[in-house]
This record gives structure tokens, C-alpha cells and sequence, in this order.
């Protein structure tokens, strides 16, 4: 652990943390600016759909720029900026635009400290880092859940928003003074988006990249905020503190991974175990919506916990890319991660309003439910057609 990762680490907090605290101010800014659910559906789809559309320029960056420039002037640009944007916004408008720069600010923070692991650490350590940086970098979740709630309340959501704006700028900052980039890969070879899409062993396991973080993502960054609300009357406060258990679920999830993948046989099998398990918890809250919070927050916090395949996924698929291809190559895998949230974050929205009006509170989320789980069987069963490879 050097300055600069210690940098990108921060800021990838911050990624964490502005994918995931709609979910607390769904109550306060639907009073104060008549943002409905579907609008934040939406504004929390276009943060996705704004980084997924930057992965893969992003790539060709940290291929001939380097990750320094990369990641500190975007998250200056787009994360300051956005937030500054939120801060001001008195219209669901106002705030789709702040989530989409938001979106473009952090799209890269993760990529470039993948970027550096990839290009200076032995491959076998991939897994272990990516998990770790995960992990810790979800800390952004717990910051965005209870903490934010107290926030919003002690503060005003405006000020939260204007103090998010100025550490944005700060972390920028250092991050272009202290982080540096590797040795550039010199010789002929150079890669192309379609060198890379001939890579086969990625077939399989794109699908799954796809669909597996789009459930714990797109629950933890909204809709647990509003579920709970409508479903069990839950305030402002109980949604921080069921959204601070998903956050730590998820946190320890990312990091057991990383863990279990150093003596596992098989990353494939680890991989499809634990969707697996995401999958029932997934079934459970389809078949049990309102049983209690109890069994609910249970089956939130599992999926939480066993959906956070995203750092082992990915060391799967960096297994099959050669090093000229290291930066295009993560960042094509994160592309379909997410892109396959922001896609099913705006189908959410959409479905959650058909189903309105409904016969209970909980219909309108049991399609929502219906909706992540569907698509998470469809990525499941290709990726068990994919071929295991370790380091």
C-alpha cells in the first residue's frame, strides 16, 4: 500500500458511496423536490449507464495515458462537479444530470488501481487485491447508509452534498500529485476492441459480469430504501441502519472472497456456490415480501453477502487477458458489470410503476424482485458453460 493506491482507495470509496445513498434521501427528496422512486430509479440508472459508457475510452487511457491523469481529472470533473450540481438541484431533472457526471467521475478510480495490480503485481495476487480494495472501498456503502442519514438530518442533504463535492476535489488532487503510473508496454503489440472480443474464454463469463452485481447493487443504492418504507414503515433512521447491515454484508462478502479463492480448488465453483446462495435469499424476498423485516433484511443482507462475486468474476476473466491488453480488458469486464446494473436499474423504475396501483405495498417490489432475480438465472446458467482457470 502506497500514497497513490491509498488515493485511488479513497476515491473509490467515494464510487461506493454515490452508487449507493440515494437509497437514504429516497423520503427527503421526494419532499423536498417531488422526486418519486422511479425518478431516483432513473438517476441512480444513469450514474451506471454514464460510467459503463466510459469504460471502455477509459481503457485506451490507461493503456497509452497511465492511470494517474485518467482518474484524477475525471473524478475532479465529473465527481466534483456532479456533486456540486446535486447540491444546487431543486428538480428530479437536476438530479439525473448531477448522477450522470458523478457517474463519469468515478467510472475510472477503480479501473486504473486494477490497471496498476495487474501490470506490477504477480497474476496469483490479482484476486486477493481486487477483493480487498472491493472490500474496503464499500466502506463508501456504510458511509452512504446510517451516516448519511444523520447527515442529511443534522446538516441538510444540501450542505452533505457541497462537503462531498469539496473531498472529491481534494482526493483528485492527490491523486494527480501521488499516484504513478506504470512502465509503459513497449514492442508492437498494441490490442484492439475486436483482439479482445475474439478472446473466447470471456464469452461465458461476460453474462454473469452482466447480471450478478445489478441485485445487491441496485438494492443496496435504492431500492431497500423504499421497500422497507412502504412495506414495513420503516423512517429515515431504520432505512440507515438496514442499509448500514447490507453495506457490511456486502464489505465482507468482497473480502471473504478474495480470501477463499487463495485455497479454493476452483474459482469457477466458488463463483456459481455463491450466486447460487444470492439466488435463493433473491427467491425468498419473491416468495416472502412481507412476512417480516426480520426474514426481508435477512435475505437482503445475504444477497448482499454471497452477490459480491464481483472481484473473483473479474480475476477469472483478467486469467484469460495477455498484458497489452490489461487496461482494455478490465475495463471491458466492468463495462458489463455496470452496464448490466444501470440497464436493469432503468427497467426497475419502469416495471415498479406498471405495477401501480397495487393490491398490496408489496406488490410493486415483488416485480422489481422478479425483474433482478430473472436476470440473474440467465447469467447464471451460461456462465456454468465457462471454462475454470486459476493463476
Amino acid at each position: 500500500m502506497n500514497a497513490g493506491i491509498f488515493l485511488l482507495g479513497l476515491a473509490y470509496v467515494l464510487s461506493q458511496f454515490f452508487r449507493a445513498f440515494l437509497a437514504v434521501l429516497a423520503e427527503i427528496l421526494e419532499t423536498d423536490i417531488g422526486a418519486s422512486p422511479d425518478d431516483l430509479a432513473f438517476a441512480s440508472g444513469l450514474w451506471f449507464f454514464a460510467f459503463a459508457a466510459c469504460q471502455i475510452p477509459i481503457g485506451m487511457a490507461l493503456d497509452n495515458v497511465g492511470p494517474r491523469r485518467t482518474a484524477g481529472w475525471l473524478l475532479l470533473l465529473g465527481g466534483a462537479g456532479g456533486a456540486a450540481v446535486f447540491a444546487m438541484a431543486t428538480t428530479p431533472a437536476h438530479i439525473s444530470i448531477a448522477m450522470a457526471l458523478i457517474g463519469v467521475g468515478c467510472a475510472p478510480v477503480l479501473m486504473a488501481s486494477y490497471y496498476i495490480f495487474a501490470r506490477e503485481y504477480p497474476p496469483a495476487q490479482f484476486a486477493v487485491l481486487a477483493s480487498v480494495m472491493v472490500g474496503l472501498g464499500s466502506l463508501g456503502n456504510l458511509f452512504a447508509s446510517y451516516p448519511m442519514a444523520i447527515a442529511a438530518q443534522m446538516l441538510g442533504w444540501r450542505i452533505s452534498l457541497w462537503g462531498l463535492a469539496a473531498l472529491c476535489a481534494l482526493v483528485a488532487f492527490g491523486t494527480l500529485g501521488l499516484v504513478k503510473d506504470p512502465a509503459r508496454v513497449t514492442g508492437p503489440l498494441r490490442g484492439s476492441l475486436a483482439q479482445l472480443l475474439r478472446i473466447r474464454g470471456l464469452w461465458l463469463i461476460f453474462p454473469l459480469m452482466g447480471v450478478s452485481y445489478a441485485f445487491p447493487a441496485a438494492m443496496r443504492g435504492l431500492w431497500i430504501g423504499p421497500y422497507l418504507a412502504d412495506v414495513f414503515d420503516a423512517d429515515t433512521v431504520m432505512i440507515g441502519q438496514a442499509s448500514l447491515l447490507m453495506g457490511l454484508a456486502m464489505v465482507l462478502g468482497a473480502l471473504a472472497y478474495g480470501a477463499v479463492d487463495r485455497i479454493s480448488p476452483s474459482r469457477k465453483w466458488l463463483i456459481a456456490g455463491g450466486s447460487g446462495v444470492a439466488l435463493i435469499a433473491g427467491l425468498a424476498l419473491v416468495l416472502w415480501p412481507a412476512a417480516s423485516m426480520a426474514i426481508s433484511l435477512t435475505s437482503i443482507c445475504i444477497i448482499g453477502f454471497f452477490g459480491a462475486t464481483y472481484p473473483v468474476i473479474m480475476a477469472h476473466g483478467r486469467s484469460f487477458l495477455p498484458p497489452h491488453m490489461i487496461g482494455r480488458g478490465v475495463t471491458m469486464l466492468n463495462l458489463f458489470s455496470i452496464g448490466g446494473v444501470g440497464i436493469v436499474q432503468f427497467l426497475s423504475g419502469r416495471i415498479y410503476r406498471a405495477a401501480l396501483p397495487a393490491e398490496t405495498a408489496a406488490a410493486p417490489y415483488v416485480a422489481v424482485f422478479v425483474l433482478f432475480s430473472a436476470v440473474f438465472v440467465l447469467g447464471y446458467a451460461v456462465y456454468l458453460f465457462s471454462s475454470d482457470r486459476a493463476d
